[in-house]
């Protein structure tokens, strides 16, 4: 079996480092193509090092630019590579352009595509991740949903359950791995005061002068924390653009920093009090390393993290972002339970798992693309109340049918094979003959 992994950025190399791992723990054949997005050669030649993983086989260098050439770029350099290395299967991982360039040009070179985290979905189209989500989910042969509310996104969505495997999230496995790195090689020094982490990059927040004004005027008022803030290039252009960062210059209690190196700032994110933030992968890492997380957003792609109780969505709202922070502060029983939120992203071991599944689907002559043997207009989908005792897979044996949900009540669940269906409402596919 051969595999191709196809990343771009700084958050899909780290969440897929520990899968590079796997495979070659398992001496896999193994491609890394990085298309070289946001970085110049040097930079990312050297996060590779950093991160102890061998060095891409292939570079695209599509740099920065619109989503239409970057993408458009990035297709262009995958489909001869992919031609010349002739994977069985083209792995990519979370939401950028680079996943949607990996999963369209795969899927229409007959490639099988698995998407890691798949199946998240913040429900809104505005956000350009939300679209290269659903399209990349549109093309995935197997999807590695990181939770079970992912893989039930999935299911509405008319995925196959037979194709989508729960296996927790990379994140877990990726910090757990990382921070052991970030301890031997990190040289940032650490103070002893409360940390609050910020970071803040999204457009509907730094584009949007009304929300940043009440953020930051928010945080200057947060003077009984030191706030470090390495600040994005977009965010700081727009602070100054809106008369904003000079007034955080000017603030003892706010420490401007220029972006920060990744093994530096797992290291402080370890060390903080709490998180302050607009990322989604900062939201997981927050939640790993039992660190409280308040979001600033007012949706979000991972609601595990909140439905647990180690994030909160605070938006842009300033009474809201200072009065959630001083109840961290103030009340220990709420902060303890914000730090023990159990983590919905598993035990470590989420790439164990996708490894497993692919060369599992490889073994059973699963990675291929094929035409549908049955005639469309066979299918019915029925809705049916089961009343005996019986699992899954056995009514599938039966009944020769697929289970794409179940509901428990009025709360759908995932079918997983040996789930006892008695009492339960079933939707499932039916082939007539």
């Amino acid at each position: 079996m051969k595999i191709a992994i196809v990343i771009g950025t700084r958050p899909e190399i780290i969440k897929m480092a520990p899968v590079i791992d796997e495979i070659q723990k398992k001496n896999i054949e193994l491609s890394i193509i990085h298309t070289g997005q946001h970085y110049d050669h040097e930079m990312s030649q050297q996060f590779f090092q950093d991160l102890e993983l061998p060095k891409p086989d292939h570079n695209i260098g599509v740099g920065s630019g619109t989503h239409a050439k970057m993408t458009a770029a990035m297709m262009k350099g995958l489909e001869d590579i992919l031609k010349e290395e002739n994977p069985d299967i083209v792995m990519v991982q979370g939401d950028t352009n680079a996943v949607l360039a990996g999963a369209l040009v795969a899927s229409k070179m007959h490639i099988p595509v698995g998407h890691v985290e798949a199946g998240l979905r913040s429900f809104d189209k505005t956000m350009p991740e939300e679209i290269n989500r659903i399209v990349a989910d549109t093309c995935t042969h197997i999807y590695y949903a990181p939770t079970e509310k992912a893989a039930l996104n999935l299911l509405f969505e008319g995925a196959c359950p037979d194709n989508i495997i729960i296996t927790g999230n990379t994140i877990v496995d990726a910090c757990l791995r990382n921070l052991k790195i970030a301890k031997r090689k990190s040289k940032i020094n650490l103070p002893s005061d409360k940390i609050i982490t910020l970071t803040m990059h999204r457009a509907e927040n730094v584009d949007n002068k009304t929300r940043l004004e009440s953020i930051i005027h928010a945080l200057l008022e947060l003077d009984e924390f030191l706030i470090i803030f390495p600040v994005h290039p977009r965010t700081r252009k727009n602070l100054e653009k809106f008369h904003l960062y000079k007034l955080l210059a000017k603030a003892e209690h706010i420490k401007l920093l220029k972006p920060l190196g990744y093994l530096d700032f797992l290291l402080l994110l370890s060390n903080s009090y709490a998180v302050l933030t607009d990322s989604g992968g900062l939201q997981e890492e927050a939640i790993t390393l039992n660190i409280p997380c308040l979001t600033l957003r007012y949706n979000t792609e991972r609601p595990e993290t909140v439905e647990a109780g180690g994030n909160i969505l605070v938006g842009a709202d300033k009474k809201r972002i200072i009065d959630t922070l001083k109840l961290i502060q103030e009340d220990q029983n709420f902060r303890r339970k914000m730090i023990n939120a159990p983590n919905p992203y598993g035990d470590g071991k989420a790439s164990e798992k996708i490894i497993n599944a692919t060369f599992d689907f490889y073994r059973k002559g699963k990675l291929t693309i094929k035409p549908p043997e049955n005639i469309l207009s066979d299918l019915q989908r029925e809705l049916r109340l089961i009343e005996e005792d019986i699992t899954v897979e056995s009514l599938e044996e039966r009944e020769d049918c697929k289970v794409r949900i179940v509901y428990d009540g009025f709360k759908p669940k995932f079918p997983h094979q040996t789930m006892n269906l008695k009492g339960k409402q079933v939707i499932c596919d039916i082939y007539k003959i």
